[in-house]
């Protein structure tokens, strides 16, 4: 079990852990607002400068994609506390093991690993724990569901302190 210590309060976070499908639906939607930057700065290369765009074939082009996307991400979930395009649009949100923010190097570093060649088959399994989650000491919650149990926790510590007649 994994708890959040915040207020003195104890949350599980295994219960809040966004499940494959919500992870699923992440990728997909982080994959295509990703594809739309790339499309939109390919036009812009392509009329600045078009022979740029031929590091783009093959492996090397691969390689540079998976890094740009790394890159790409870190910038969003840092800037937004955890949160991506399609974190945004599920309602989850990715945090450290204990439930605390994620910091600008931590996402950077979640977001680098998923450079790692096969990372994506990592995430099969439940629950869903990719490499990216395990070798940066974080996890994806659903946000109402911790808030809920963050109510709940307040709720009952509130209702021990002050019993009613």
């Amino acid at each position: 079990m994994i708890n959040f210590n915040a207020n003195q309060e104890e949350v599980d976070l295994d219960y809040c852990r966004a499940t494959s499908g919500l992870r699923l639906a992440n990728y997909i939607i982080d994959m295509i607002f990703f594809y739309l930057i790339m499309f939109g700065l390919g036009i812009f290369l392509g009329i600045l400068a078009p022979s740029v765009l031929n590091i783009f074939d093959g492996l090397m082009g691969r390689l540079i994609s998976l890094l740009l996307y790394g890159i790409v991400m870190s910038f969003i979930e840092g800037a937004s506390q955890g949160k991506s395009i399609g974190k945004l649009i599920t309602g989850t949100k990715a945090v450290n093991l204990d439930g605390s923010d994620m910091n600008f190097g931590q996402a950077f570093s979640r977001n680098i690993i998923r450079a790692i060649p096969f990372n994506a088959f990592s995430a099969f399994g439940t629950p869903c724990n990719p490499w990216h989650d395990r070798l940066s000491n974080t996890m994806v919650v659903e946000e109402k569901k911790l808030a809920l149990l963050k109510q709940k926790e307040t709720f009952f510590d509130s209702f021990k302190q002050n019993p009613t007649p």
